[in-house]
Order: structure tokens, then sequence, then C-alpha cells
């Protein structure tokens, strides 16, 4: 079987998973809806069941589709960063993006508390709308700090080490707000922390889904450039490819893709790391122009079965959407370190 060939096989059955995974995660929830009366409400044929009608298309469907666009935004993030700065443990949280959002997020809950944000609601603006606004606002203040910067760092190991010093300063920052805020305002930003896929219906996901659909198809155009970027600096620019301009787009491609999903979903950890590792493996190729869709579909996957693992407990009792990553993605983080020497052939 010639490459071509187990390409199309691998991408048929990431296909076929994901339609399979996505169903099952409408089906699959606290409240047991029949399958046959969730496949006639879903396809439209049974319209006495209106609760469940609201669970399936206000919950489920949207949390389903959420999984799909921060999954392939997450995978897709640690792909370009894994290229960019040539190291196989790269991942989007390592330019503080994540940090500044959580940090947003807290000081929004400081002020809310303080009664600052009651005049917002008044104007109709909802609370979940405001967090994600501060999570946006601080993901983009560290964002454009790390892009001054970069604009004086030619080397992309330093730029690396000069986000997680960012990301650790904000996370030092976020840190001491949690030690001098009350127990309210400190649960209000744990649960926060622990990530939700619970984008509501409507112009939230509307949102959600465009932004990041923006960033996937920007991501496909920075194929080329990803693909010459991993052959070294010099060979990118004998191609007429400057190697400054293109990092500052694959840096504001990724601030995007983690500012948003962050924004709306909470911080999402291991996706990035592990899905571009397995998709690689599988295809047996440093081709961007491979990895990026299988990223999208492999990514898509893998938060839609940590999604089916945080409803395991059953009982009406669902796991954060962070605990349930970080038991699927820490084994393939300890098989990405022990498979080291094999990725070094990659980078």
């Amino acid at each position: 079987m010639n490459d071509s060939v187990k390409t199309y096989v691998w991408f048929s059955l990431l296909a076929f998973l994901l339609v399979v995974l996505f169903v099952t995660d409408i089906l699959v929830g606290t409240v047991r809806i029949p399958l046959p009366d969730a496949l006639s409400i879903l396809s439209g044929k049974d319209h006495d069941h209106i609760a469940w009608s609201h669970i399936l298309f206000q919950i489920r469907v949207p949390k389903a589709f959420t999984a799909v666009f921060a999954g392939s935004a997450l995978s897709v993030c640690g792909l370009q960063m894994q290229t960019l700065f040539r190291n196989p443990l790269a991942s989007p949280s390592e330019l503080g993006i994540s940090a500044g959002a959580a940090l947003g997020t807290g000081l929004f809950i400081f002020f809310l508390d303080q009664g600052v944000g009651i005049q917002l609601h008044r104007l109709g603006i909802g609370a979940s709308w405001m967090i994600a606004l501060a999570a946006a606002t601080g993901a983009g203040a560290v964002f454009s700090l790390l892009l001054i910067i970069s604009r004086f760092v030619k080397d992309n190991v330093v730029l690396l080490i000069v986000g997680l010093m960012l990301g650790t300063l904000t996370l030092a920052i976020t840190g001491l707000w949690q030690y001098f805020s009350r127990p309210e305002q400190l649960q209000a930003f744990v649960s926060w922390t622990f990530g939700s896929l619970g984008v509501s219906g409507g112009p939230r996901l509307t949102v959600l889904a465009s932004a990041t659909i923006a960033g996937l198809l920007f991501s496909f155009f920075l194929s080329k450039t990803l693909n010459a970027l991993l052959l070294g600096e010099n060979y990118a620019s004998n191609l007429g490819i400057s190697p400054r301009k293109a990092r500052t787009l694959i840096l504001l491609n990724t601030c995007l893709l983690t500012g948003v999903v962050t924004a709306f979903c909470g911080p999402i950890g291991f996706v990035g790391i592990a899905v571009p590792h397995v998709m690689r493996s599988l295809f047996a190729t440093s081709n961007h122009m491979i990895l990026m869709p299988a990223c999208c579909l492999g990514g898509a996957l893998a938060l839609l079965c940590c999604d089916l693992i945080a409803q395991l407990p059953g009982n009406g009792i669902v796991l954060p959407i962070n605990i349930a990553t970080s038991l699927a993605g820490a084994p393939a983080v300890i098989w990405i370190i022990l498979k080291m020497n094999n990725l070094r052939n990659s980078f």
C-alpha cells in the first residue's frame, strides 16, 4: 500500500470516527433519553418531548460542536508551536496566553464583586459574555507584549523562554490575587479554570465557530511556510520567506485561536501537545499540508472522547473537562517523552 492510499485510509477512518463520536456525544448525558426518541427528535419528527428537545438542541448539540471547534483549534496551535520552536513539547499555553486569560478572568471577578459589573448587567450584557471578554482581553494583553518583544528577539528558542517567563509572571500575579481573595471569589475562579464545553447555542457559539474557522483557514494558508521553516530559517529565506514575518503571522494565528478557545471554554490542556504527535505517527509524515487537516480531525476526536470520559461517573455527575483531558492526555505525554529519540527526527 503506497503512501497516498494510506493517507486516504487514515483520513477516511478519522472522519468516520468523528461522526460516530459526535453522534454519541449528543446521545450520552446525565439525562437518559431513549435512543429511538433522541433520533426522532434530532430528525425533526418528534415535537412532543419539549424538555428532551431542549436538552438535545440547546445543550448537547452546542457542546459537541464546541468540542469539535476547540479541539481542532488547540491541536493546530500545538502543531504550529512545535514546528516554529522546533520543540516536541511546545504547546499554546507556553506563550503565556492561557495565563493572561486567567489573569483577565480573575480581575473581572474581583471588579464584578466590587460592584463594577452591576451596571453592565443592567445594559443586558450577560456574565458569561463578560467573562469571555475579560479572558480575551487578558490573553490579548500578553500577546501584545510578546509581539513587541519578538521584534527585538531573533532566536525562536529565546522567544519561547520569554513566553514561558511571561506566563510565569502572569500566573504569579494571578496567584497573588488568589491569596488575598475571598472564598466566593476563589470558588468562581477555580470553576472557570476547570474548563467547560458548555457554550450555549446562539451568539456565543457563532463567535467561537467564526473565529475558529477563520484561524484554521489561515493555518492552512501557513502550511507551506511551516514546511519551509521545518527545514531551517536559511532554507526558508532562500525560498523568499521572511522568517521574522512568518513567525509573527504564526504567533498571531496561534494567539487568536488559543485566546478565543480559552475565553469561551477556559484553559484546556494536553490536547495541543499530544494530538500533533499522534497524527505524525499515524500518517508518518512531517508535511503540514497533511498534518493540518489531520490535527483538525484528531483534536476534535480527542476532545469529544474526553467529554465522554467526563460523563463516565454517572448519577448526574459530570467531571470538569480539564480533569478528563489530564486523565487521557498525561499518558499520551509520557508516551511522547519515551519516544523522544524518534521525535527528534521530525524537527
